[in-house]
């Protein structure tokens, strides 16, 4: 059995990486979310997750990040070769529920190839 983990390998933690992927990455979108991506030099894709303020409380924002977190988690293997890639909230997501974004998610994810 493969265990499937999110840990701090799997995600970008420096300000330098979210500024280098926004300078040299692609962007792709849809209704609820950004997705900036490139590739990297490392052995694993790695995701961060951008929400700001506009989209929500503390609470909302939290919802919404584990959602992305669980959904990369699970779905890391649809994802081509090595990347980088930040995910950006936009305002109108707080109308999906759980499944929905589930769904969105993986349509914006599929743009990647």
């Amino acid at each position: 059995m493969v265990l499937k983990r999110f840990t701090k390998r799997d995600r970008l933690l420096k300000r330098r990486d979210f500024l280098k992927l926004s300078s040299v990455g692609t962007k792709v979108q849809n209704k609820h979310f950004v997705l900036i991506y490139s590739d990297n030099e490392k052995r694993d894709n790695r995701m961060g997750i951008t929400v700001t303020k506009r989209v929500g409380k503390s609470v909302v924002r939290n919802r919404i990040k584990r959602y992305c977190r669980e959904f990369f988690r699970l779905n890391r293997c649809i994802i081509p070769g090595k990347k980088d890639i930040n995910i950006i909230a936009k305002k109108n997501v707080l109308a999906l529920d759980s499944k929905q974004m589930s769904q969105t998610l993986e349509n914006i994810f599929k743009k990647i190839n």
